[in-house]
């Protein structure tokens, strides 16, 4: 069967000819910098049918490569077989990165071409210089996907509504006065900030303009006097008029940001180079003073106001009260009918939908049975979709936006026998992941720090995982926030490296994954919060608040010392407590055999 990428590429090289283009870059991203995309933004997946979330195409006249990360590395093997488009493993040895390899194959006088609207600031300043290094050119003028794209999506244009305080914590005046105080800091006349989920936490309003991510497409100017909001002017309700005239947030349409930028009247403008997008950048006057630095709404937002915790901790006790219900139902039932990935999500879903105030799922559920479990990302499709037996590992990640907050958990279940192998791995899982919530440690370390904690009950049996232990958490936002994480190893385009703060909430969630066999993941979210001060300094310390038991059938006590026994019986019991109350008499009577001591 062919690949339906081989006749895209074809159209595309035409496209590049009639340009005089050498190579073109596809990323993988819309406008804003967004980590998941709208429909109308995925030109990379359409060109090369790789479907991951992360990835970008480099097209020659005769070759073509795609790079993705250690999440992606055995679906992308899979989707771009017979493509001739050869795969680029990110960050292993030997692979160059995109920016060193366009500069190895540029040739003198050439030509790079990508969309400059899907490109940062840096990343397109990056690849400026380089062609500038070879006496050649940029074409950012033209999407050239778009234009061999014939039935293209739309371009979201949904309703969004707005967040009462009562769940936001905050006001919109008091979210602009801090972001004006920073301006003044920097000296700076005017703010652009393109970031969704920035703009949608300062303004207190969610939207539906990428799934899973309640966002609006829409830029943002602040300046002392002015807070001017680039948008689809007809998704604002006659309500929403009045909010925004309330708060003296001006409207304007979407594409006129370009233009704006052009005539921007400010001496010093600050903007995240990393964020907003290389055409505006471009477009602002020569004589515009710039301060390249991050928005100042992301370490706001990331460290989370008492409010936001207190309505997360109960997003997570409903969370975990759906997860349970699915759990039992799993563990009662595989022996019985037959359950499927695609139904086991669906019957997920259904118990999420009877909690109060849910709103959505806040990613694709990855519910992985077997060898599918290895791939990091792997979404259940009705070619791909497999029965469930009464044996093997069964991961299922998954998380929901509620009114209160947003969730991501991730359980690995034993629905029967598993090997002596199987046991070992998930037992150095569950020991890494209480590790590292069980940290206790002085102000001023990073997620990096901490990471071994994770890592090495892994590393002491010579395993390791393609990914970081853990990220920030959005609140009714991204799944995926910065700039807190774990992740020992840095890559230098994410801000993933913060110093953990109280209120930041980061999830912990290491894994093993055997390709062709399974894999393993068990992740809780963590809400940072101070512990002593002495004459050492400010002691900090990791609250769990994700609830759901951890599967005992898996388990080897035998790999457990005793305090990390201590420790996990001390965690189902506070499961026990917190979910029994919301559970019937035959699921309590499950939860109690499945959270007791070991």
């Amino acid at each position: 069967m062919t690949n339906p990428a081989e006749e895209r590429l074809l159209a595309f090289r035409k496209e590049m000819d009639k340009r005089s283009i050498d190579l073109y870059l596809v990323f993988s991203s819309d406008f804003h910098g967004s980590e998941y995309i709208g429909d109308y933004f995925k030109t990379r997946e359409y060109v090369t049918g790789f479907t991951g979330s992360a990835g970008t195409a480099v097209i020659l006249q005769d070759e073509a490569y795609l790079w993705t990360d250690g999440r992606y590395f055995i679906q992308a093997k899979h989707q771009l077989a017979g493509s001739g488009i050869m795969l680029q493993r990110t960050g292993e040895e030997g692979v160059p990165s995109v920016e060193d390899f366009v500069k190895e194959h540029l040739k003198q006088g050439g030509c790079i071409g990508f969309d400059g609207r899907v490109v940062s600031a840096k990343t397109g300043e990056a690849y400026r210089k380089i062609a500038e290094e070879k006496g050649g050119r940029l074409f950012i003028e033209e999407d050239l996907a778009g234009i061999i794209w014939k039935e293209r999506p739309k371009l979201s244009k949904e309703p969004f509504f707005l967040l009462e305080e009562t769940y936001a914590g905050e006001s919109v005046e008091v979210k602009l006065g801090k972001v004006r105080e920073k301006l003044k800091e920097e000296g700076a006349d005017a703010h652009i900030l393109t970031s969704l989920y920035d703009i949608a936490w300062l303004f207190n309003i969610r939207g539906n303009d990428i799934p899973h991510v309640p966002v609006v497409l829409s830029y943002l100017v602040i300046t002392m006097e002015e807070c001017i909001w680039f948008l689809q002017e007809d998704v604002i309700r006659e309500e929403q008029k009045r909010y925004l005239k309330e708060h003296s947030i001006q409207t304007r349409p979407y594409e006129e940001i370009y233009s704006y930028a052009a005539s921007l009247q400010a001496d010093t403008v600050l903007y995240d180079d990393c964020t907003v997008n290389y055409r505006i950048a471009a477009a602002l006057p020569q004589k515009v003073h710039t301060v390249i630095k991050d928005n100042p709404t992301e370490l706001l937002k990331a460290v989370k106001n008492p409010v936001e915790i207190a309505n997360t901790k109960k997003a997570h006790i409903k969370d975990g009260v759906a997860f349970t219900k699915f759990m039992y139902w799993l563990k009662t039932r595989i022996q019985k009918e037959e359950i499927t990935e695609l139904s086991a999500s669906k019957y997920l879903l259904e118990r999420r939908k009877e909690q109060e105030h849910f709103l959505d799922i806040s990613f694709d559920t990855i519910c992985a049975y077997g060898e599918h479990g290895a791939m990091m990302h792997y979404a259940a499709t009705e070619e791909t979709n497999v029965p469930l037996k009464p044996e093997g590992f069964l991961l299922v990640d998954s998380g929901g936006h509620y009114l209160e907050g947003t969730t991501d958990i991730t359980r690995t279940m034993a629905l029967g026998p598993v090997t002596e192998e199987m046991r070992q791995h998930f037992t150095a899982v569950v020991r890494a992941n209480f590790n590292l919530a069980s940290a206790k440690f002085l102000h001023g370390c990073r997620g990096a720090n901490l990471d071994i904690l994770a890592r090495e009950p892994l590393w002491s049996l010579g395993i390791d995982y393609q990914c970081g232990t853990g990220h920030g958490v959005g609140h009714i936002l991204n799944v995926h926030e910065g700039p807190n994480a774990f992740r020992y190893k840095l890559q230098p385009n994410l801000k993933e490296n913060a110093v953990l703060e109280e209120g930041m909430i980061t999830t912990d969630e290491p894994g093993v994954y055997i390709e062709g066999s399974y894999g393993i993941r068990i992740e809780n979210e963590l809400v940072c919060r101070k512990a002593e001060k002495n004459a050492y300094g400010q002691f900090m310390c990791f609250d769990t608040i994700t609830w759901a038991p951890v599967d005992l059938d898996a388990i080897d006590p035998k790999a457990m010392n005793e305090k990390e026994k201590a420790v996990l019986n001390a965690y189902h019991r506070k499961v026990y407590d917190t979910l029994s109350p919301y559970l019937t008499k035959e699921e309590r009577d499950w939860l109690k055999e499945y959270t007791r001591a070991i």
